[in-house]
């Protein structure tokens, strides 16, 4: 499933092998590592074999994912999208964006249009995001584009704790009839 959601400033498209030093990149950035977690990605190689078992496998799998979000002349700036993420019944938004990209209202713009997307395109009903809390930056958006906190989970047994933040659609149709 090829996917291509524009936005005012951005463009969003699946991931391909040939982003893969824009790739590295990002999973290398230190707020990557601090707030995600090193994925031992160090070469173009390895991230291209990262995005095609990680990544690209999404988007056959579930038709959608995370997806490349470059500035309309096509300068990749970040990441984002919808996964379906092991331990969590509900898809997951993620977003992560260069440094040199942040505090500009990228991530803000894309993560609404991957919203809109899940809700007008793929039908969800509900979007969580998990977060560590003291990722203040993260946690600010989510709730900016309308997340509230819900709990604290642990997808795994030696993972960190992370805040579960979701968001739940009324559909188009139900919250005209209750205006």
């Amino acid at each position: 499933t090829v996917i291509k959601i524009e936005t005012a400033r951005l463009i969003m498209r699946n991931f391909t092998l040939d982003d893969a030093a824009f790739f590295c990149a990002l999973l290398n950035d230190p707020d990557w590592i601090r707030f995600i977690g090193d994925r031992h990605v160090h070469s173009d190689a390895q991230a291209r074999a990262y995005l095609a078992k990680r990544y690209i496998s999404q988007y056959e799998q579930h038709g959608f994912g995370l997806y490349l979000t470059a500035q309309k002349d096509g300068t990749p700036v970040g990441m984002c999208g919808l996964i379906k993420r092991d331990g969590l019944d509900d898809v997951d938004i993620g977003f992560a964006f260069l440094p040199a990209y942040r505090g500009k209202g990228y991530a803000r713009e894309a993560a609404r249009a991957a919203l809109e997307y899940g809700w007008d395109v793929l039908k969800k009903r509900r979007v969580v995001a998990i977060v560590l809390p003291e990722n203040t930056a993260s946690v600010a958006l989510l709730e900016n584009i309308g997340l509230r906190f819900e709990r604290m989970v642990r997808l795994a047994d030696d993972a960190d704790e992370l805040a579960l933040y979701a968001i739940d659609f009324v559909p188009k149709n139900e919250s005209m009839e209750r205006s």
